[in-house]
């Protein structure tokens, strides 16, 4: 198994993980908020009940204060070195939003297959994306529409231009911190188009939505 590429840990500094993406990935990254440290666990934007403490986007310019550069990287992040790692969507990667539970029987079931998958990461409120080539978003409705499902309704989304995603290893407040599902590593550097995964990912998320209606019925 090829070692990951890139930090996992919520102990590997935000700005080693910040520098590495831009570096070994060629992806822009963003500061965002972070936890004030004698807060515990209140964000930085100072809102009473923030739904994503320390990982969303800082200000509404947040986009434009994007960088590819290793360099800049680390002189945003020496200056906030608490600052979660945002990546901006539609640039160089789209993501698919789902459940944690469909994201993670797709994965069997896309390994059987020997799909093509690039990253997908995890999210302490039980989420996963799944990263795809850009322009995905867009067709995501219309594709998912095409498999028989209901986008909304079987909770699957897809993530593109103006947009993020929050990286590892950012912590979410006191719920934990983003981690890798499936690490970046040099081979799934190539990303796969949304059209090559839509399927099972549909079919996880209809699947799990049933089986979820069904316990409780």
């Amino acid at each position: 198994m090829e070692t990951a590429q890139v930090p996992r840990q919520r102990a590997e500094q935000l700005l080693d993980a910040a520098v590495r993406y831009t570096e070994e990935r060629h992806w822009d990254v963003c500061p965002g908020t972070w936890l004030e440290p004698s807060g515990g666990g209140r964000c930085s934007c100072g809102e009473e009940g923030c739904a994503a403490p320390g990982a969303h986007p800082a200000g509404d310019g947040w986009a434009d204060g994007a960088t590819g550069s290793g360099a800049a990287a680390r002189r945003m992040w020496t200056q906030h070195p608490g600052a979660a790692v945002l990546l901006p969507t539609g640039r160089t990667f789209d993501a698919v939003d789902v459940p944690e539970s469909a994201g993670f029987l797709a994965l069997a079931r896309m390994e059987r297959m020997s799909l093509p998958l690039g990253p997908v990461t995890r999210t302490p409120d039980r989420r996963m994306q799944f990263f795809v080539l850009p322009g995905a978003a867009a067709k995501t409705e219309d594709l998912v529409r095409r498999a028989g499902w209901n986008a909304a309704s079987i909770g699957l989304r897809g993530i593109g231009e103006g947009a993020y995603v929050v990286a590892p290893p950012t912590r979410v407040g006191g719920a934990g911190a983003v981690q890798w599902a499936r690490n970046p590593t040099t081979a799934n550097r190539w990303l796969p188009e949304v059209e090559e995964l839509i399927g099972p990912l549909a079919y996880a998320c209809g699947r799990a939505k049933a089986d979820t209606r069904d316990g409780l019925s």
